[in-house]
């Protein structure tokens, strides 16, 4: 057991409860996530809410990606480093990032990316291809996760908060290169909008407590 593994065992349960006393929390599909090996996991993004939110609901360590600007933060760069997130250069090849996230999966672990590449303002936008690349050329699956409330949600404005889990889909017969990661993106972006989508009317409906994500 690694040390983020060790952190978020130790550290899930008081994120959960921290999470929760943000922001009412409800999550839907979340069994879909495999119980064990090789992962590329890809949420939409609006606040810092979000990593902490999809952990704490999430029974597998995830091992994010975040931009080298948090981890050069002196408050929140410590604080994300033990709980194995990686960093990486935004705007140029960052080889050693990629290296690095071929190597979760390599070893049976799942890596989590926010492929929109930065925050959104109210609604999920156009998904870049750093995610689908790692998907393609390691030959792992995808399990996309929405998440909707956090645009509205802030200190002082606690608004519930839902995320939703779509199925594992193979991207693998895209071909390795930029025309088949630009394809296998555009599978990405249709699922998390499909699931954005779903949540949307699930807090229009007054957020049930059961529902079924779209299949």
């Amino acid at each position: 057991m690694n040390q983020g593994q060790i952190t978020w065992l130790i550290g899930r349960p008081i994120v959960g409860i921290l999470v929760r006393l943000l922001a009412p929390l409800r999550v839907y599909g979340r069994d879909r996530i495999p119980a064990n090996g090789p992962l590329v996991l890809c949420f939409n993004h609006f606040s810092w809410l979000d990593p902490w939110a999809i952990g704490s609901v999430t029974r597998r360590t995830i091992y994010y990606v975040a931009k080298q600007e948090a981890h050069d933060n002196k408050l929140i760069g410590p604080l994300i480093r033990v709980f194995g997130t990686l960093s990486v250069r935004r705007g140029e090849s960052d080889r050693e990032a990629i290296r690095l996230m071929r190597g979760v999966v390599r070893r049976g672990d799942a890596l989590g990316m926010f492929p929109e590449g930065t925050r959104q303002a109210r609604e999920p936008g156009p998904v870049l291809s750093g995610a689908a690349m790692i998907a393609v050329q390691e030959q792992v699956p995808v399990v996309c996760g929405a998440i909707h409330g956090t645009q509205d949600w802030g200190l002082g404005n606690f608004q519930p908060v839902s995320i939703a889990f779509g199925e594992p889909f193979d991207v693998s017969q895209h071909p390795r290169n930029s025309k088949g990661y630009r394809a296998a993106s555009e599978e990405i972006q249709h699922e998390l909008r499909r699931l954005w989508d779903f949540l949307v009317l699930m807090h229009a409906q007054g957020r049930p407590r059961v529902a079924i994500p779209p299949v």
